[in-house]
């Protein structure tokens, strides 16, 4: 089995933008980020699959050797992985729409009282 050069470097690339992304303060580009790692992850579950490319799962015929057939098993979970992540995608545009109705902005504000609770933990002596 060889590994394809140019699949890895997609995959290692998606990873990194939907890293970043995830790590802005903007809800919107969260989602693009979630939705890039996501396919991602996809893209890696069918490469690690092996298998020749573009074959189906399984073959019609007399041939049933193995030899030629993809892992039906990486397909099947890239099917409900995609299902995951639209499921998550929406969830999260559900989130930014209400929390846009409520702020009047796509911007995540660090909460007051989060605020507080670690400046009096840092206050607290550690000793007791």
């Amino acid at each position: 089995m060889s590994a394809n050069l140019v699949m890895l470097l997609t995959i290692g690339a998606l990873t990194a933008c939907g890293v970043y992304l995830v790590l802005e303060r903007v809800v919107s580009k969260m989602l693009l980020g979630i939705i890039l790692l996501g396919n991602a992850v996809n893209l890696l579950i069918l490469t690690v699959g092996g298998g020749p490319d573009g074959n189906p799962p399984v073959l019609s015929g007399s041939d049933t050797s193995p030899d030629g057939m993809a892992d039906p098993l990486a397909q099947a979970m890239v099917l409900t992985a995609i299902v995951i992540t639209m499921g998550l995608a929406a969830f999260v545009l559900a989130l930014a729409y209400r929390a846009y109705r409520l702020t009047t902005t796509e911007d995540v504000r660090n909460d007051p009282e989060d605020t507080q609770v670690a400046a009096r933990r840092e206050s607290e002596d550690p000793a007791e």
